[in-house]
């Protein structure tokens, strides 16, 4: 099954933001004074086939652990759909 997985690196809530102090004052300076914080992050879209959606998460998980986001500081979320079936080559997609 083809999946289509979205994968959220935020930083952890005690870890400093300077990307998201900068966006907020940003806003501020342009006029939108009611933002009282912001938490920049990461969003990813990945398209992975997998028998079925326990090991595509599993897979996304080892993704996530070794590359998509860095433990130490970073917590991560994902969401998974199903999408149909993987294209085999020379055929042509429903």
């Amino acid at each position: 099954m083809r999946y289509r997985a979205e994968v959220f690196v935020t930083l952890k809530p005690v870890v400093n933001d300077p990307a998201g102090l900068t966006i907020r004052g940003g806003l501020h300076a342009l006029g939108f004074e009611s933002v009282t914080e912001v938490r920049a992050g990461k969003y990813l879209v990945l398209t992975i086939d997998e028998a079925d959606a326990a090991q595509a998460r599993t897979r996304l998980d080892e993704m996530a652990r070794q590359l998509l986001a860095n433990a130490v500081i970073e917590d991560y979320r994902i969401e998974l759909q199903p999408i149909g079936e993987p294209v085999v080559a020379g055929e042509r997609p429903a």
